[in-house]
């Protein structure tokens, strides 16, 4: 496992994510789209249906089995999440069958830590360190909502181009150097993201695959992520075998003192 790993997957790319273990929960498809779909909602309308789809939680604890691919070299691990809204991502990456921890990270709005206990290193750094990955447009709050299958909110505004193709409704438009276009499922919900920063060689690529219900909500069963920096590439295959949403989260992150801080 190399420290690639433990960076990058963890940086939206990072935190994040297949095998043939399944949810034990009840699978929600998303219906096949209708031959003919009226099309003369309002812009405003259209935005308040989806605002109304996204997932709404004050904590989250999931856990499942995922496939890092960092420029070719694949791993498959165990990834265990806690959340709070707006405010923390706790991320622990282990091997072996979830027997041994090899990464952990811990995520505000401020700040991204990362132990690698492969290596014993230490990385502590401001939030903007993402940049050196991602868009500049990439905050807290995205990196939150492509792990919750939520569209990114700062595009579901009235500043988009909100239209239906083929009987979903597709939002897109450009903000600050980033192209985004996010498609949305007969659900409501987001079911691919595409960011893409031309300048600056940078690109993101989410879809999502079955939801589970969770707090009146849908939650994704599954998910990709597809991740360009430059000549780096990222692929992130998770399938989440355990979601539980508003229970009580704990966020450990103690670093043993023989750890080298990496500058």
């Amino acid at each position: 496992m190399k420290r690639s790993i433990l960076n990058s997957a963890f940086l939206l790319g990072a935190v994040i994510f297949v095998s043939a273990c399944k949810p034990k929960k009840e699978i929600v498809v998303a219906p096949p789209t209708k031959t003919e779909t009226k099309t003369d909602n309002s812009k405003a309308e259209a935005l308040t249906l989806l605002n109304s789809k996204q997932l709404k939680f004050n904590t989250l604890s999931l856990k499942a089995k995922a496939t890092l691919d960092i420029a070719g070299d694949a791993n498959d691990v165990t990834m265990n999440f806690k959340m709070k809204d707006k405010e923390t991502i706790w991320v622990s990456i282990t091997a072996l069958g979830g027997m041994a921890e090899v990464a952990r990270a811990l995520i505000t709005p401020d700040s991204i830590k990362i132990m690698n206990r492969m290596k014993s290193e230490y990385l502590k750094k401001p939030f903007s360190y993402i940049y050196n990955f991602t868009n500049k447009q990439v905050n807290f709050n995205t990196l939150q909502a492509v792990l919750t299958g939520n569209a990114m909110g700062e595009f579901l505004t009235a500043e988009s181009d909100v239209k239906q193709e083929n009987g979903v409704w597709v939002v897109s438009g450009s903000k600050s150097e980033l192209d985004y276009k996010l498609f949305f499922n007969t659900l409501f919900k987001v079911s691919e993201t595409n960011l893409n920063d031309v300048k600056n060689g940078q690109a993101l690529k989410v879809t999502y695959t079955d939801y589970q219900k969770l707090n009146e909500s849908l939650f994704p069963s599954a998910l990709q992520i597809k991740t360009l920096s430059k000549a780096k590439r990222i692929n992130i295959d998770l399938q989440f075998v355990k979601i539980d949403g508003n229970v009580p989260v704990d966020f450990p992150f103690n670093v043993p003192k023989r750890f080298t801080v990496v500058k």
